[in-house]
């Protein structure tokens, strides 16, 4: 069954919502974004997270200090670097790790394959933007589906032809399930619900 990961949870209503719905992961994002959190707003949020749930960091360019702290006080699973990080030096860092990769052409997807991470996410050119990337891209695509995490302009109405089409592991989405910019319970819930029941 495709997993669910919700990204860019700020409220604990939001985080509570997603838990009971059937989310797999939640995201919090210490990168500089209108989603950004402290370590200290995602501790408080993340207390009442089951540990079936995980609990993932998206960080940008950040220094081994700032997702050392965020990974042992929050405390994270995985950490999904979303910036120019060289393959060699997440392998050094040792974490349970993501790579993001924005996708405009098959040769990006190329380019993740250069990486040894637990997972790889394909995303828009623009995360969070609300806007899908080509998904014929990944079509002659050389990695397992189990390490496949699918973003970019998912929302309740396109995610099931999203799954038809790619078969990830996972799917992840921010704004697809906001209204005014906020996350929206609802809209939480019925993503869920949306990858959940197509599957039964």
């Amino acid at each position: 069954m495709t997993k669910v990961k919700i990204c860019g949870l700020m409220e604990k209503d939001h985080v509570n919502a997603a838990v009971e719905a059937g989310a797999d992961a939640i995201g919090f994002v210490f990168a500089p974004s209108k989603r950004q959190i402290t370590i200290k707003e995602a501790k408080k949020l993340a207390v009442d997270i089951p540990n079936t749930v995980l609990k993932i960091g998206v960080f940008v360019n950040a220094t081994q200090e700032e997702m050392e702290k965020a990974y042992r006080e929050v405390p994270l699973d995985f950490i999904q670097y979303h910036g120019n990080e060289k393959p060699s030096s997440i392998q050094a860092h040792g974490y349970p790790s993501i790579k993001a990769v924005s996708v405009r052409s098959e040769q990006d997807v190329e380019v993740a394959t250069q990486y040894n991470t637990e997972f790889l996410l394909f995303d828009a050119p623009q995360a969070g933007s609300g806007i899908t990337f080509d998904w014929q891209h990944l079509e002659r695509l050389h990695i397992a589906k189990e390490k496949v995490i699918l973003a970019g302009g998912l929302h309740v109405e396109n995610v099931a032809e999203a799954i038809e089409h790619v078969n990830p592991y996972m799917v992840d989405v921010s704004s697809g399930v906001e209204k005014d910019g906020r996350k929206d319970k609802q809209l939480i819930r019925a993503f869920i619900h949306a990858v959940k029941e197509r599957e039964q």
